[in-house]
């Protein structure tokens, strides 16, 4: 004997929306100023360092700056960004720990990018029905080019990279591939735009 089970109609659609706003996640790159001209060149030796910029309650931190670290090092391995490049994190980004390590450094590098990291992470906020959430990751980088023998930076801006959406919940475990595809978002795109 075949049952038939019945559910109520109400609970059918919200399976049903969920479904289908799960699969609207979406990337968003924005760049301040915008239309920046790409930091990659593969005809350059850059020196990449980097320092975390958290806000004072920020949570997690070693996992993030952990995340951090293992983005910048597969982006720089696998991007074709630089000629030959080395990934370095520092305890600060001020002009003396910048100079410091462009002259410090003999590894004949021609080109220094430095990157305050200020957000990295997993963003959760619940939707106008208890059953819906939305989320996703969010990067934060502030990004200064300096000429070697660093002074002054030649240009610097702001990358903010979001991907997420209805449905989508993401921990600390992706942190690394956010870093990896905002690095590439970020140092690699001529005129960036949002996309979707």
């Amino acid at each position: 004997m075949m049952r038939t089970l019945h559910y109520p109609s109400r609970w059918l659609a919200i399976v049903a929306l969920s479904a289908l706003i799960a699969g609207c996640a979406s990337t968003t790159v924005s760049l301040t100023p915008p239309q920046q001209r790409p930091v990659c060149d593969p005809s350059q030796a850059a020196l990449v360092v980097w320092a975390p910029q958290w806000r004072p309650d920020q949570k997690d931190v070693a996992e993030r700056e952990a995340a951090v670290a293992t983005g910048l090092t597969n982006f720089l391995a696998v991007a074709d960004c630089f000629a030959r490049s080395e990934g370095r994190r520092v305890p600060d980004l001020t002009l003396a720990t910048v100079s410091a390590q462009a002259t410090g450094t003999n590894g004949g590098f021609t080109q220094m990018v430095a990157i305050g990291v200020r957000e990295l992470g997993p963003t959760v906020k619940l939707l106008s029905s208890a059953a819906l959430v939305e989320g996703g990751t969010e990067v934060v980088l502030h990004v200064s080019v300096y000429s070697v023998p660093a002074a002054m930076p030649i240009r610097e801006f702001t990358v903010h990279w979001k991907h997420g959406g209805p449905g989508v919940v993401k921990g600390v475990a992706s942190l690394a591939g956010a870093m990896q595809a905002a690095l590439r978002a970020g140092l690699q795109a001529g005129s960036t735009p949002n996309h979707r």
